[in-house]
């Protein structure tokens, strides 16, 4: 038992983690004998109020030990933190950083206490189940050799030719004008596929007609684009899916539209109407002109040809939230639910609203976000964001399980590792950390081989990122490192997501070395059948379906977790180093082979435990 207080520990704070409102909060605090008289008082603050002092009840002793507890019960959502006052001597016990407590008799960091709404529900659907990111323009050509639909986009017929980085500024520069082809068709067929690869949900990056290859740069919300197929071609593909047991997500980019769209049409395609030509636009509302700004208009971080809009607009959100609006539309045709792009970018209250569309048409939709850092701490424009508290996303992107997952690979201490899981898992909502999406790679990162093995870019520009590959020296062991990651991605409480292509190891740095056409000539065989296996015990195994996590053991190489269900318990070891080691799990000792790991299951009840080993 540790000194004075450790929230991840049920000695100490029952239930674990974030809470509903109303619910009763048992905090323990043990204090030394030795201390002499102290009168302990939790010190409550809710974010950014003034804080309230409760007097804890003294238990009794253990030998050389007191013991004093508080049961408070916040009736409010919202961010709290405390800390103990020992009310003699101005000695306080503060957070420490190893989550356990530490005396001070100045200031330290607090505990946190996440409070969302007791009826903060998420679709039950995602939450043992497998996702798949596609970047559609890369993925698969379903109809091959077919015409450009406008005459500024240039077709690669090569699939396996490096995508174009020169900028557009240079006389040959052509970022994001090349498409390689890939459409809804391309999809469909590769469907079993995906099926086969355990996969439940896919996330489309953008989807609507755009005037660049990733689609980011919308030009009309509520038309596919035409390189990918029709909306009635969507709406097959997603009933194509659901009989394969999988569902569509998309990315919905509603902080800005593109400047050559039917909104604002700078660039004149959508003829002499738009909100940049014409005053009288029913568009013009949406956008912020001023003289001030240069081009003459806000833009998204500066990008003249991503004009931002003005959320609060009502026009603007009854069209993406209304009725025949933008979610009604796609979700009419087939999608589960959307991705917010930049969600640290749209006001909480459009985030609302945008959630009551999406749960319009069904609780088992889907509203996740993009969220690089805590969501539930995150601070946007001055404001604490409150979308994670049960009005707003179901979940986020969990980019904090990547780093963490990338820094225990390249290394760092597997005590701290441990710790940065912990955090997450105690500072968010059940509901949103059980729809956590986790990966390794996605379209803004380095793919997840080329971040575990590859030389760091730290910087450099594009010419030294093109065709930078890892030797192949290197890359036995740099395929065993990238399953270990996805293994543990797989088994951390959210939901895991493979960015296309990982499974057969393709590399590349930033945006576009991350977006090649998938090679569908690979022969690469290591990644798939361990991944597709990761993914049946997801399925099979409750203690990967809202079971909670707990450290076992994190020291040297040796990651060792556990996941605690209803009627099963899963241990996880994790072994990155180059030894073989045992570790005890349930009472006897399993080997890890260097650079692999093993999960055993037991029922809660009946004695067996089962062995499941992958590499």
């Amino acid at each position: 038992m540790s000194i004075y207080f450790n929230s991840y520990d049920a000695a100490y704070k029952t239930p674990f983690g974030a809470v509903p409102a109303g619910q009763e909060v048992t905090l323990h605090l043990t204090v030394p004998e030795g201390m002499g008289y102290v009168d302990p008082h939790l010190v409550l603050t809710k974010d950014r109020e003034q804080p309230v002092h409760y007097r804890m009840h003294f238990d009794g002793q253990t030998p050389q030990v007191n013991h004093f507890s508080i049961t408070v019960a916040p009736g409010t959502s919202g961010l709290y933190f405390y800390y103990f006052d020992l009310y003699t001597d101005f000695r306080k016990i503060f957070r420490g950083a190893d989550n356990e407590g530490v005396l001070s008799w100045t200031g330290g960091d607090c505990w946190q206490l996440t409070v969302y709404e007791p009826d903060f529900k998420t679709p039950d659907w995602f939450k043992n189940g497998t996702m798949y990111q596609i970047f559609p323009d890369r993925f698969c050509e379903g109809v091959p050799d077919k015409p450009m639909p406008f005459a500024d986009r240039i077709y690669r017929a090569d699939k396996t030719g490096e995508p174009y980085f020169w900028p557009t500024e240079w006389d040959d520069g052509y970022l994001n004008m090349d498409y390689y082809g890939g459409d809804f068709a391309g999809i469909q067929q590769k469907l079993p596929y995906l099926r086969d690869l355990g996969v439940t949900c896919i996330y489309l990056n953008p989807i609507f007609e755009a005037h660049a290859n990733h689609r980011y740069n919308t030009a009309n919300y509520l038309k596919a684009d035409p390189l990918l197929g029709t909306n009635e071609e969507f709406a097959a593909l997603c009933a194509a899916a659901a009989k394969q047991g999988i569902r569509i997500i998309l990315d919905g980019v509603f902080s800005h539209t593109g400047s050559d769209s039917v909104y604002f049409n700078r660039e004149g395609r959508y003829g002499p109407g738009g909100a940049y030509r014409d005053r009288s636009s029913p568009y013009r509302s949406w956008y912020d002109f001023d003289s001030g700004y240069p081009g003459g208009y806000r833009s998204w971080w500066g990008f003249e040809t991503l004009p931002e809009v003005q959320e609060e607009d009502p026009s603007y959100a009854e069209f993406v939230c209304g009725k025949g609006g933008v979610i009604d539309t796609w979700l009419n045709l087939g999608a589960s639910g959307f991705r917010l792009d930049v969600a640290d970018e749209l006001p909480d209250d459009f985030i609302e609203k945008i959630r009551t569309a999406v749960k319009s048409h069904g609780e088992d939709k889907l509203l996740l976000g993009e969220v690089w850092e805590d969501a539930t701490t995150k601070e946007a424009f001055g404001r604490r964001r409150t979308y994670l508290r049960g009005k707003g996303l179901d979940s986020v992107m969990n980019y904090p399980f990547r780093n963490a997952t990338l820094c225990y690979l390249h290394g760092a201490s597997a005590a701290a590792v441990a710790g940065e899981l912990m955090s997450i898992c105690e500072n968010y909502p059940a509901p949103a950390l059980n729809c956590a999406m986790n990966f390794l790679s996605t379209h803004d990162t380095e793919r997840a081989l080329t971040a575990i093995a590859g030389e760091p870019a730290n910087g450099r520009d594009r010419n030294w990122q093109s065709k930078r590959r890892i030797s192949p020296m290197e890359m036995d062991d740099a395929v065993h490192k990238l399953l270990l990651g996805y293994a543990m991605i797989y088994t951390l409480p959210g939901v895991p997501c493979i960015y296309y292509g990982d499974e057969i190891a393709m590399q590349g740095y930033r945006d576009p070395f991350n977006r090649a056409f998938y090679d569908w000539n690979s022969t690469e065989q290591r990644l798939r059948g361990p991944l597709a296996t990761l993914a049946r015990l997801r399925r099979e195994c409750d203690a990967f379906d809202g079971g909670r996590l707990e450290i076992v053991s994190a020291k040297g190489d040796v990651l060792h977790y556990r996941r605690i269900g209803k009627t099963q318990t899963a241990e996880i070891i994790l072994n990155r180093g180059r030894h073989l080691i045992a570790e005890q799990a349930f009472g006897k000792f399993a080997e890890v082979n260097p650079g692999g790991f093993t999960v055993l299951v037991e029922e809660n009840h009946p004695e067996h435990v089962g062995y499941f080993s992958v590499y």
